[in-house]
């Protein structure tokens, strides 16, 4: 029987996921394994591994690309696992990752805290050259000023270079030459600017291409030892990594711009949810995605997730924007917080009972985990609440240990005077609030009320928090998938392969000249066809979206305006003030008449169509009511009794069984918890669609 298997592979803060499927029958085999993060291979041939034995597949049979998305550059730069790298910029602008942009995140904090930056003052060296605003070289880096540069370079041991000269996003030939010049020199990882981030305002360029430097000694590596882990194991499929606006390239352009892998992870489960979104017919739906240490919120609007131009990755302080990197990325809109199963409690300064963001993660884990933990996680809470089974646990292959939950959760309550389960109840209490809250202020920033708005529940502890976080934000309905605990690594199989290309180019928009702006989008889509190209798209494959960045004349900040697809510029002048005009009053609630248009960055999105993959929905019809296969007292609502709840396998339920909450549904990865006042109906694919009764709102 012929069959067409496709890998992928997810590492998360807590648990790496594989998932294989075959795309002829829809046959799915999913595993969990936890990350490994000293060595994140090690992890990721485990679950390989382990899953391939499951499916009895080897690894020859599998001669598709393999999908990979991953938290591995996200981490390196919050922990500061980076590499040692130098950066290189215009004399007199050596103190641009110092200045930033001069704004104060919080204006009255005497003591304000910056992340350090990626690269240090120490580290960076100037170079004599200048472009002027306009693009003329005025001086070029002389050879003997290469050198010198080299020599100090050399001297401070760098393993990767950052150049990011004054003015290169519209004339990269200095940029160039000196990034020629040093990986001659050097043989070490070198980027510039201009070809990272070729954008207007010095801080967010700079910061991006020194992020992108710093990372790149953490990610070459890795790919390095897997893609030659992958050859001498058999595998028949090259590399594609998931990319932070929702596409995948191939493994050598992820390992040249690590940065634009940043929020990898999580733009998989966004896809996986406008997936899920078209095909049950749902325009507007919130992706509520909670792992082992973060719990992300994605709203899906008209079957697609937002993008946003930059993302700020390594806050000093989780909800403060403009304490972290301002990177010039192009992302998934969503919301992340500190609240996963490995999410920790304490007690602070004031007496208060608080949950995240630091995360136990996989090393040492969740105190039940009996692996060395001993503050109490979210898991731990779960498990003494009874909604979680410490033998059930991946299929009873990683028990918990229930005592040591007691014991963590016993430690945080007893200064309060609270009993362990009432503790426990209030731990699962304020990480659900914390998850509601933030998916609010992401609403809020889409201007959208999400009240009544659906929720997919995914990720290993999503389904156990789904209903409680529904609650609060007085949504009526959830939707938990069949094998929802890895649906961030199922949806970078349904990724496309693309990239988001942008260069500035500042002018009226009456003033462009054509042929200038032609030139500029060939490049980009040059650029675009190679990318795509390397990742296995045929010629003739690319398609080609176009975009600005726009602004009033005078005005400081843009937005962004899609204007058509094609092989060249689509719109006329009257066209783009129209659409500019529209999205403008959508977002302000005005428009300024008789005042310039300026079309200050270029954007072109390069993609092909997605590969079509359909997992095996064939559900068996359920004859009757479904059996519970036990019963356990399980804790919903603090200061409330235990009730004794029905606990049904997912393999046994069939299309159209209906039961109600209190429930708990088990699956290998993931159990699914159905609270009082909510009803279940089976869907054909298997999914769980619970609705929540009149009245039910917490």
């Amino acid at each position: 029987m012929a069959t067409d298997w496709r890998l992928a592979v997810d590492i998360g803060g807590t648990f790496t996921d594989v998932v294989l499927l075959d795309a002829l029958s829809g046959r799915v085999v999913v595993d969990k394994t936890l990350t490994t993060p000293s060595a994140p291979l090690d992890g990721v041939r485990l679950g390989v591994t382990q899953l391939l034995r499951r499916a009895e597949v080897s690894p020859s049979d599998i001669t598709a690309p393999i999908v990979h998305a991953t938290t591995l550059i996200t981490n390196a730069l919050i922990e500061g696992k980076i590499g040692n790298s130098g950066l290189v910029t215009t004399k007199g602008f050596a103190d641009t990752l110092l200045i930033r942009d001069e704004h104060r995140y919080d204006m009255y904090d005497l003591q304000i805290e910056f992340p350090a930056p990626p690269i240090p003052r120490e580290r960076t060296f100037e170079l004599d050259e200048r472009t002027t605003a306009v693009g003329d070289v005025l001086l070029s880096p002389s050879d003997d000023s290469l050198a010198r540069l080299a020599d100090e370079l050399r001297g401070a041991e760098v393993d990767s270079v950052a150049i990011c000269l004054l003015n290169s996003y519209i004339n990269r030939s200095n940029e160039m030459r000196t990034a020629e010049y040093l990986e001659q020199s050097l043989g070490v990882p070198v980027c510039f600017s201009a070809d990272i981030s070729p954008q207007i305002r010095e801080y967010p360029r700079m910061i991006t291409t020194a992020c992108n430097a710093a990372t790149m000694p953490v990610i070459g590596p890795y790919l390095d030892e897997l893609q030659k882990w992958l050859v001498s194991e058999g595998f028949g499929g090259s590399v594609l990594m998931m990319l932070s606006n929702g596409g995948v390239v191939s493994a050598e352009d992820a390992a040249r711009a690590p940065i634009r892998l940043v929020e990898s992870g999580p733009a998989a489960g966004a896809l996986a949810g406008s997936w899920f979104a078209s095909r049950l017919g749902i325009d507007r739906l919130l992706c509520f995605d909670m792992g082992g240490t973060t719990a992300k919120a994605c709203l899906i609007e008209h079957g697609e997730p937002e993008l946003t131009n930059t993302f700020e990755v390594a806050r000093a302080y989780r909800f403060k924007k403009g304490s972290g990197f301002p990177v010039s990325v192009p992302s998934v809109d969503l919301v992340e917080i500190g609240a996963g199963g490995g999410s920790l409690s304490r007690v602070d300064q004031f007496g208060l009972m608080k949950v995240g963001p630091e995360s136990a993660g996989a090393e040492p884990g969740p105190a039940s985990y009996g692996r060395g933990g001993t503050e109490p996680a979210v898991t731990d809470a779960d498990v003494v609440l009874g909604l979680l089974d410490p033998d059930a646990f991946l299929g009873g292959d990683m028990p918990l240990d229930s005592g040591l939950a007691e014991s963590a959760v016993g430690g945080v309550g007893d200064p309060l005077g609270l009993g362990v389960l009432e503790t426990a109840a209030g731990i699962h209490e304020i990480v659900n609030q914390n998850m509601a809250a933030a998916a609010r202020m992401h609403g809020v920033e889409m201007g959208v009320d999400l009240r009544g708005v659906p929720l997919i529940a995914f990720g290993g502890a999503g389904p156990v928090h789904a209903c409680g976080v529904a609650d609060l934000l007085e949504s009526d309905r959830v939707i938990f998938p069949v094998n929802a605990s890895v649906l961030s690594a199922f949806g970078t199989l349904v990724s496309p392969v693309r990239i988001d290309l942008a260069r500035s180019l500042p002018r009226p928009l009456s003033t462009v000249d054509p042929g200038d702006r032609d030139a500029l989008l060939e490049e980009l889509r040059a650029e675009g066809r190679r990318v795509l190209s390397a990742a296995g798209v045929p010629d003739g494959g690319v398609r080609f979206r176009y975009g600005i960045d726009a602004r009033y004349a005078g005005q400081g900040n843009e937005i962004t305006i899609w204007v058509g697809e094609g092989e060249t510029w689509p719109a006329t002048l009257e066209a783009v003030r129209e659409t500019f005009d529209v999205e403008y009053s959508r977002i302000y609630g005005m428009t300024i008449p008789d005042v310039e248009i300026e079309a200050v960055t270029w954007r072109l999105s390069a993609f092909a169509a997605t590969s079509s993959v359909e997992p095996d929905s064939s559900l068996g019809t359920a004859d009757g009511p479904p059996t519970p296969i036990s019963h356990r007292p399980m804790t919903f609502v603090r200061g409330q009794d235990p009730i004794d709840t029905p606990v049904y396998r997912r393999v046994n339920l069939g299309a159209g069984a209906r039961f109600d909450g209190p429930a708990v549904v088990e699956e290998r990865e993931t159990t699914s918890v159905i609270r009082p006042g909510w009803s279940v109906e089976v869907a054909a694919d298997g999914s769980l669609i619970a609705s929540r009764g009149e009245g039910n709102a917490s």
